[in-house]
């Protein structure tokens, strides 16, 4: 059954993902209400109704579910008890198992090394025993992460020697982690695909991603592989979507090895960073592509119209003095996207924005460029 345009969509969550999704559903006719623990969030200010209340809280969940025809979500790290009270009442989607496999990367990493999809090495680590045991197998350099809840490069620790293992895992309060081998990259890319109603799948171009600090800073689109690296990418991901039975969208992170070697790295079942580019660049962006999968609703072309790329305005361009927009937006093709957070700090993810050109590298100058412009300190500027 279809949920069509005039019924209300849920969402979990209310961060600047929800909020875009919150824009892309209004936009297509439908009512939104959010969940989050949070006040005056990103989304709920865009949001027909924002319900704020702990996702433990069974009651404020069952009314949540009797005023919405589904439930999305925008990130994963949402307790799947919440998601199996709703399912009771409502259509989840994704549905809370592919949540419990996703949050927990030692289940995740099983999951796909079941199937056979190449990964780094791994080991799960839940004690000194462990760790040294893992040490021994994978070698330095490794990469020791914490099992659930990391995201931005928090909760992980390159290791280099031996003797730098246990500091880091007391670091992470001797948390659950994975012990991962270090890999010396070529690239890293991404996949996002949507799988819909009677298992129809569709897949975004791979894009190439490049961080700093552990954040992404700019998404190419596409990315400059081979024809063949691009089929496996968009092949693997459609196996772990089917092996998952999941209704929604996934992003799959691939890291490219110097030597041509395509390794998957971590799962996020939402729409995500490296997508945003998709908004102005492709005939159907990620966030209405997420609607129409849990909607049942036909998917809509993932085709890229242009080369595109996409930069994280973080909020460290606040520094200073309010970015100097109007210098930003100068440049013809760039689009600017701001979240609504009331606070910059160093790091958070305000906005991003978009440039489009006759390849992706052009349009990577062009965006990074624009970037630039924002930091000239301007006082009193009025756009």
């Amino acid at each position: 059954m279809s949920i069509l345009p005039g019924s209300t969509i849920g969402i979990l969550g209310g961060g600047q993902l929800g909020r875009m999704l919150t824009l892309t559903a209004k936009r297509l006719g439908y009512q939104v209400h959010i969940f989050s623990p949070d006040f005056d969030t990103p989304a709920g200010e865009v949001a027909d109704l924002a319900i704020t209340g702990p996702y433990n809280d069974t009651e404020a969940l069952s009314r949540f579910a009797q005023a919405v025809d589904v439930v999305t979500i925008e990130f994963e790290n949402i307790p799947v008890t919440a998601l199996k009270t709703l399912e009771a009442q409502v259509p989840v989607y994704p549905q809370p198992h592919v949540l419990e496999m996703a949050q927990h990367r030692g289940r995740e990493k099983a999951f796909l090394s079941q199937l056979g999809i190449p990964l780094a090495a791994f080991r799960v680590v839940a004690s000194e025993a462990e760790l040294s045991d893992a040490l021994t197998e994978i070698g330095c350099p490794c990469v020791l992460k914490t099992a659930g809840f990391g995201y931005d490069g928090k909760g992980q620790s390159k290791i280099t020697t031996p003797d730098q293992a246990l500091p880091a895992f007391n670091a992470l309060q001797q948390a659950p982690c994975t012990l991962e081998q270090f890999i010396t990259l070529d690239r890293e890319i991404s996949v996002i695909a949507a799988r819909g109603a009677n298992g129809a799948f569709s897949a975004y171009r791979p894009v190439e991603n490049q961080h700093q600090n552990h954040i992404l800073d700019v998404t190419l689109a596409p990315a400059s592989i081979s024809a063949e690296l691009e089929a496996q990418a968009i092949a693997i991901t459609r196996q772990i979507m089917e092996a998952l039975d999941m209704r929604g969208l996934l992003c799959v992170e691939f890291f490219i090895t110097q030597d041509g070697q395509l390794l998957v790295n971590e799962l996020a079942p939402r729409t995500h960073n490296s997508g945003h580019y998709s908004i102005e660049a492709t005939a159907c962006s990620q966030f209405e592509q997420q609607l129409r999968a849990v909607c049942g609703l036909p998917l809509g072309n993932p085709e890229l119209i242009k080369p595109a790329a996409m930069a994280n305005l973080l909020g460290d361009l606040w520094s200073n003095d309010e970015p100097h927009w109007a210098a930003g937006l100068a440049q013809a093709d760039v689009s600017l996207h701001l979240y609504g957070k009331k606070e910059a700090r160093p790091g958070r993810k305000m906005g991003h924005i978009t440039a489009l050109g006759s390849s992706p590298e052009a349009a990577a100058t062009k965006v990074l460029a624009a970037r630039s412009a924002l930091s000239v300190i301007l006082k009193n500027q009025q756009i």
